[in-house]
């Protein structure tokens, strides 16, 4: 330091001091940014952060006198190239990011620039009227053609391949066809952080990665617990709801009878009531009429008390069953 002018000895313990009393610092590059549009980001950024541009060399001073008080900061060194400025921040990483990139903003594209993606001109009508931009437009390759007064672009063309550079010709155009393929803004290279070091990779991710992440993993191990059933505050609910439906289940299969289980013991054994009748080759109106019948019976004190045609007709339909038919048909309705 002994041999720096005196400025740049005060503008290297700016950078460094900065460096040191915010928890955050970034390395940030403004590659192809206008100087007023780098003005109008700082602004944006003033209530959180100082942004400090300067020469490389002597931002690579800042960030080596930094950390002899914050020791690992010197790994920022090594991101520190081109058109690049130091970003020293109260705001943590993803959310430095996040601003960051919300100040970028679609932009014309400079000859020989590579592509960021396949440059297509749609199919349809241009802003312009007949005129010489016909041939210009041919001349790059573009299918134009006039059709009621206006020049038309017959197909989707793709002009430049992504990660090939653009023309000078093409460049030209594309701002007078609203094709702006460039996007310009603060590129958020690096941020040290308590220590550790996030690159780009790694703070580009969807705002909700972290939540759903966490929520997605709750849950399976919700859903483990109850499949080994171990017992926790989250899963003893479910647990014993579930021990409730298997104890009812086996219930039900046994045919034992309890308080739970009797309506649906009852509805199973007249299901399989009339399966058996129905096997047997009763129609639905004569078990309704049998059923009818066995109800009047029970509620008179006598057998011989019953209508004489009701007992005729159910002595009638008992002959057609011989009793070995309706024991096994008992055994197999409560066995």
């Amino acid at each position: 330091m002994a041999h720096v002018a005196a400025w740049k000895k005060e503008l290297v313990n700016e950078l460094a001091q900065n460096m040191v009393e915010y928890p955050v610092v970034a390395i940030v590059d403004l590659h192809g940014i206008p100087g007023q549009q780098i003005q109008s980001m700082r602004a944006g950024l003033r209530a959180h952060a100082a942004l400090k541009m300067t020469k490389n060399n002597l931002m690579l001073l800042a960030i080596e006198e930094a950390s002899k008080k914050r020791p690992g900061l010197e790994v920022l060194k090594d991101v520190v190239h081109g058109q690049c400025a130091i970003v020293a921040t109260d705001l943590n990483p993803f959310k430095l990011f996040k601003q960051l990139e919300a100040t970028k903003t679609p932009a014309a594209a400079k000859a020989d620039e590579i592509a960021p993606f396949d440059i297509v001109v749609p199919k349809g009508p241009t802003p312009f009227g007949p005129g010489p931009i016909i041939g210009e437009l041919q001349k790059i390759g573009i299918p134009a053609a006039i059709e009621a007064g206006k020049i038309v672009v017959k197909k989707d063309t793709t002009l430049v391949k992504e990660g090939e550079p653009i023309p000078g010709p093409v460049a030209t155009m594309l701002p007078k066809l609203e094709i702006l393929p460039m996007i310009v803004g603060m590129d958020l290279r690096a941020a040290f952080d308590g220590g550790a070091v996030y690159h780009r990779d790694i703070l580009d991710i969807p705002e909700d990665y972290y939540s759903t992440m966490f929520a997605t993993a709750a849950f399976n191990a919700r859903a483990l617990g109850i499949s080994i059933a171990f017992p926790t505050k989250e899963t003893i609910v479910p647990l014993v709801a579930k021990a409730f439906r298997e104890a009812l289940g086996l219930s039900i299969s046994a045919a034992i009878p309890t308080r739970e289980n009797i309506e649906m013991l009852l509805a199973k054994a007249d299901v399989q009531m009339l399966a058996l009748a129905s096997a047997a080759g009763y129609t639905n109106d004569s078990i309704a009429a049998r059923l009818s019948a066995a109800a009047a019976t029970a509620v008179v004190d006598s057998p011989a008390a019953a209508p004489a045609e009701t007992a005729k007709d159910i002595e009638e339909e008992d002959e057609e069953v011989s009793e070995e038919e309706a024991a096994a048909g008992l055994s197999a309705l409560f066995g």
